[in-house]
């Protein structure tokens, strides 16, 4: 399995160090590995091939590799594949519940304790997020692939993202002057450079989709 680390971590490390956040940004990158482990566990037990681990700024994310036999064994509509995917994906999320659940019950010091969960509670609810390619987005593209197929669930899930990330922006506008928390702000920007990137990569797929349309359509007319 490769690694690699994104430098602009030491970006956001100065970053929250100077705005007196660095603790809690510390501890959540540290559940953020935990988190990806849960992942990755899943993957194996579910005989995938974890291929890269990579460290970014926002977390830690595993790829794993994709074989095409596995495309090819349906279950219903869909693919086990897929169903492989929404086990591997809800993983992280359960992960970070377990850590709640067990921090609950360890005499530890409360403050401590609490930012554990909290921490937690942020990771969690952060991945479930219907956003591309957050746990959340993953989960609903997979379903949606079982039900109407890969290239609507890629069309779906895009605009899911865009409108969930629309309103998301709006409230966190006002929390952001309410609360005062550049934190807020910057969960938003990353959200969007998340977005944005899996977008073109959207727009990439669909005139590829266009184009064989098009080959089909003009060999039908011959």
């Amino acid at each position: 399995m490769k690694f690699k680390i994104d430098l602009k971590i030491f970006l956001f490390i100065i970053l929250f160090y100077f705005t007196k956040q660095i603790q809690i940004y510390a501890l959540i990158m540290i559940f953020a590995l935990i988190h990806e482990l849960g992942h990755l566990l899943a993957g194996i037990l579910s005989g995938m091939k974890p291929e890269k681990m990579e460290i970014k700024p926002y977390g830690v994310s595993i790829s794993f590799k994709l074989f095409p036999k596995d495309y090819n064994k349906k279950i219903k509509k869909g693919n086990r594949l897929e169903l492989k995917k929404i086990m591997v994906a809800l993983a992280g999320p359960l992960t970070n519940i377990l850590i709640i659940l067990i921090t609950r019950r360890i005499p530890i010091e409360e403050t401590t304790k609490n930012t554990i969960i909290y921490s937690n509670i942020l990771l969690s609810v952060f991945n479930l997020f219907p956003i591309y390619p957050l746990d959340g987005g993953r989960i609903i593209k997979s379903i949606l692939h079982i039900l109407c197929g890969k290239q609507k669930a890629e069309k779906y899930i895009n605009n899911i993202s865009f409108i969930f990330l629309m309103l998301l922006t709006l409230i966190s506008s006002i929390l952001v002057y309410k609360l005062e928390n550049i934190a807020i702000f910057l969960i938003i920007i990353i959200l969007w450079i998340i977005f944005l990137i899996e977008d073109i990569k959207y727009k990439r797929k669909n005139e590829i989709y266009k184009l064989v349309e098009k080959t089909i359509e003009i060999n039908k007319n011959k």
